[in-house]
């Protein structure tokens, strides 16, 4: 039973679709296996050391990949990406290798896969983790970056894609 100051979660939900965000894909290999998926909450947690955080959907048990691999990218995605951000999201269905073969891939330091034409390109080792809620919340310390400015980064605002024009 919700309180009367309790936000129902689907007018949060609905709330929530005009919140803008940067697209990535965040990915991880290693002896559990390689997984994918597409995310928009992550952001900076620090420069020094550098270090990111991503939020996945703990209710996933793909996503356990992720702690037991011990290794995540953050790949940034541009205007080009917005068939893989979709499949990558699920919607498409495809098993893992399709949704791969999407892109072209390449390791940096910690054995995650890195998009080879993202706009960044974060490659972390996974230091910590927090479960809340739903989600886990997963740490990184960026050890290997490449960044492109050729491209325009692809935004998720109002339950679509769009491109953010410079």
């Amino acid at each position: 039973m919700l309180k009367k100051y309790d936000v129902e979660p689907q007018a949060y939900r609905d709330a929530m679709a005009h919140f803008a965000g940067a697209v990535h894909v965040v990915t991880t290999d290693g002896k559990a296996g390689r997984r994918g998926a597409t995310v928009i909450a992550a952001c900076s947690v620090s420069d020094t050391p550098p270090m990111i955080l991503v939020c996945l959907n703990r209710e996933n048990p793909n996503n356990d990949l992720f702690i037991k691999n011990g290794n995540f990218a953050l790949n940034t995605l541009a205007a080009h990406h917005q068939e893989l951000a979709a499949a990558f999201s699920g919607i498409t269905r495809l098993p893992t290798e399709e949704r791969f073969a999407l892109g072209e891939w390449e390791t940096i330091a910690s054995g995650a896969p890195t998009l080879t034409d993202a706009l960044a390109v974060f490659d972390c080792e996974l230091i910590d983790t927090k479960d809340l809620a739903t989600h886990r919340v997963l740490f990184g310390k960026v050890t290997g970056l490449r960044v492109s400015n050729n491209f325009k980064p692809l935004i998720y605002h109002d339950r679509g894609y769009h491109v953010l024009g410079r």
